[in-house]
């Protein structure tokens, strides 16, 4: 039986992106957030990740510099593509100095400022690219931005 490998890169994706969000039952005695709000929990041993952007079915989340952080799409993306966009982030990251974490917004503003057609971006520029694939290279710079590069 042949496995289709966008399918299972999409279910791995999906299934990381649940499991770095998680999920409440409940309020456990604490008040609900606000829609659009969310909230980190980290057990003293556990390794510090970025804050997993997200946006509505169809939207786009954007931070405060105008800089796309989320598209409201399921990522796209083959293993190949996904590993070099992270492998490309990450070095462009790094080139930049200092953490990793710090350079997610800047290395994705620098994408979406040109028309360049990078790894990063899948062989396109940012402009060109649906909103799956847009989704698909942010999952890439989160991933790079926590070290988790293969």
């Amino acid at each position: 039986m042949r496995t289709d490998p966008i399918a299972t890169w999409t279910t791995a994706a999906t299934l990381a992106v649940a499991l770095l969000t998680g999920c409440s039952s409940g309020s456990e005695g604490t008040d609900a957030q606000p829609s659009g709000q969310s909230s980190t929990q980290a057990s003293p041993s556990a390794t510090p990740t970025t804050e997993t952007h997200t946006a509505d079915p169809g939207q786009v989340g954007v931070s405060a510099a105008g800089v796309t952080t989320a598209v409201g799409a399921a990522a796209t993306s083959t293993e190949e593509e996904y590993s070099k966009a992270c492998a490309a982030a990450k070095t462009w990251m790094q080139g930049k100095g200092g953490d990793l974490k710090a350079q997610f917004e800047p290395y994705l503003a620098d994408l979406q400022s040109t028309d360049s057609a990078t790894p990063g971006t899948f062989g396109l520029p940012w402009s060109q690219l649906p909103p799956d694939r847009q989704s698909a290279v942010i999952v890439a710079a989160e991933a790079a931005a926590d070290d988790l590069c293969g």
